[in-house]
């Protein structure tokens, strides 16, 4: 008995480990953000931001992973980096051409690209078809469909799983604010704001069914 025991007691350490930080992509990662620290434009989150997301999921061990508005990549890349350390991956989607395609590029330059499945498309549809489940969401799109976003993705989103939104505290907000209003009120939801630059991002995350 003590030797199955012992057994079994490796095996968690094993399953627990198993999804330990890569050397090579953390090192990759941290470089690629530290290089281009100053130079994200297109609606990109700002550093702090992308830090709050990345130990976000890295401390709650999310694995499906959702962004609804890619831009060119820079909150996508410390997700990825994230879940190259959960052993997750990333469904990121982005409606504009170019800034697709300068996303891949940068998804490559930062060693996560195995690790993302970036998407060329309206969220407005996808988000919809998308089978999941998901563990996190994120959404920095339009924030007149924040509200919208969140109806499509809550049926796929697993108890103990989070649905963060992006510049919620803006002034004007743009519906950012009535989509927070709403997550707020909901009894099966427990909503928080990171302050993080002061845009604001909510993090509401799924107590039952």
């Amino acid at each position: 008995m003590r030797a199955f025991l012992a057994l079994a007691l490796l095996a968690l350490a094993s399953a627990s480990t198993a999804f330990a930080e890569d050397p090579a992509l953390d090192q990759k990662a941290r470089r690629f953000l530290e290089k281009n620290r100053g130079g994200w434009r297109d609606m990109n989150v700002p550093w702090v931001d992308g830090q709050i997301l990345h130990d976000l999921v890295v401390k709650n061990h999310f694995r499906r992973a959702l962004e609804i508005g890619t831009s060119t990549g820079h909150s996508s890349v410390w997700i990825a980096w994230a879940l190259s350390k959960t052993g997750g991956k990333l469904t990121t989607i982005e409606i504009d051409p170019s800034r697709h395609a300068d996303a891949l590029r940068n998804f490559e330059e930062a060693g996560v690209a195995a690790l993302v499945d970036a998407r060329l498309a309206d969220a407005h549809e996808l988000v919809k078809q998308l089978p999941g489940p998901f563990d996190f969401v994120f959404s920095d799109a339009d924030k007149g469909w924040y509200l919208q976003y969140f109806k499509d993705a809550d049926p796929k989103l697993e108890v103990g799983g989070c649905f963060t939104a992006h510049n919620v505290l803006r002034s004007g907000g743009g519906g950012a604010g009535d989509f927070l209003d709403y997550v707020k009120k909901l009894p099966n939801y427990r909503t928080t704001v990171e302050t993080g630059s002061g845009e604001g991002i909510s993090v509401s995350c799924k107590l039952s069914r």
